[in-house]
């Protein structure tokens, strides 16, 4: 068991790492002092494998937990699933010192972690993320919302968790392509932050995708770690912490533009990544090598690398891309890789060398 601390003052909380740690789950939140109502939010997939486990913890421990479900997909991320949520929780009155805890993966744990952040003017959750990408990525950092039509969460808050406990035993069942996107946002965190990391995933990574548990716990804990330096030097992103969005702008808008439902989060990031570091070539001088490095490892991990987008897509896109939250006067900002480990963020990308790096 691995445990990666998030230091943020009086909101510092533990990210655990391991099997079953989910078992761990009613004690750890009797640790923290929480009343003993509290809800379980999950989706209909993940529900039936793990919300057992997870209410016999809470149950054990003293707790009175009530079962909230949403509907699995990206479509729950919204303002509709997020009212009914907030009725369930008047309906079994919790309180301040009530707690939720978000038993799922990204959609799950934004849904539930903004509801926790509003309702009530904010209660305490725990994030137990059950796929590869939340557990490395979503689950840390208190970052939680929701979509609109226009966008990928254009709503919502900064609210810590007060614990994220990462079961390993919960990426068993992980269908592949789920896996696969998680892989993702691990490749990100070797571009923007460490090379020997990217390095040592281009080694491993056959190790990585076949779930051997040495290797997946070490690239889990090491990609929170990463995500935790960041985020305990520039919580709500005024700065340093705009480096997790590299690929995420394109990413975002190639979700938007295809209605959710064609690209997984890994997949669409995926792309935008490649298309941002054949930007980084054009802008950063990123070598025209470590391009292709960073292009072969996503592609070796079975993600796609390309869009292969009509034109009129391709307006589409960049229509959706001025609505992304990291748009300055007008102007898209890009995250840029001067080198794999070193990257540079705010940079103003003009429209015509996106349409290029998009059509390479």
């Amino acid at each position: 068991m691995r445990t990666v601390k998030v230091p943020l003052g009086t909101r510092s909380y533990s990210i655990v790492i391991g099997r079953r740690v989910v078992d761990r789950l009613g004690r750890a939140c009797m640790k923290l002092g929480f009343a003993p109502r509290c809800a379980v939010v999950t989706d209909s997939q993940v529900g039936p494998r793990h919300a057992p486990r997870a209410l016999t913890s809470l149950r054990k421990s003293g707790f009175e937990p009530a079962l909230l479900t949403i509907p699995s997909g990206e479509t729950s991320k919204c303002l509709a699933q997020v009212e009914s949520l907030y009725h369930e929780l008047a309906r079994f009155r919790l309180e301040r010192r009530s707690f939720i805890v978000a038993l799922g993966g990204g959609v799950v744990g934004d849904v539930a972690g903004f509801v926790a952040g509003t309702y009530l003017r904010g209660i305490p959750f725990v994030q137990v993320p059950t796929t590869l990408l939340a557990q490395v990525d979503s689950s840390v950092g208190g970052k939680t919302g929701v979509n609109l039509p226009a966008g990928k969460n254009l709503v919502g808050v900064f609210h810590q968790p007060r614990l994220v406990l990462c079961d390993l035993a919960t990426l068993d069942t992980l269908p592949e392509r789920e896996f696969r996107a998680g892989v993702a946002e691990v490749i990100k965190y070797g571009i923007i932050r460490d090379a020997a990391f990217f390095a040592q995933l281009e080694t491993d990574l056959d190790r990585l995708l076949a779930r051997e548990e040495a290797t997946l716990g070490a690239v889990v804990a090491r990609s929170c770690e990463i995500k935790a330096e960041v985020v305990a030097q520039d919580e709500t992103e005024s700065g340093l912490r705009a480096i997790l969005n590299f690929g995420h702008t394109i990413g975002h808008a190639l979700e938007a533009i295809s209605g959710y439902d064609r690209y997984l989060h890994g997949e669409a990031i995926a792309i935008g990544q490649v298309a941002a570091a054949r930007l980084s070539v054009r802008l950063a001088g990123l070598a025209e090598a470590d391009c292709e490095r960073i292009r072969a490892l996503f592609a070796r991990a079975g993600l796609p690398t390309d869009a292969r987008l009509t034109g009129a897509e391709k307006k589409s896109l960049l229509k959706a891309m001025q609505l992304d939250k990291k748009v300055s006067g007008g102007r898209v900002k890009f995250v840029l890789a001067e080198t794999i480990g070193r990257v540079r963020w705010g940079v103003a990308v003009p429209e015509k060398a996106i349409q290029e790096a998009l059509a390479d």
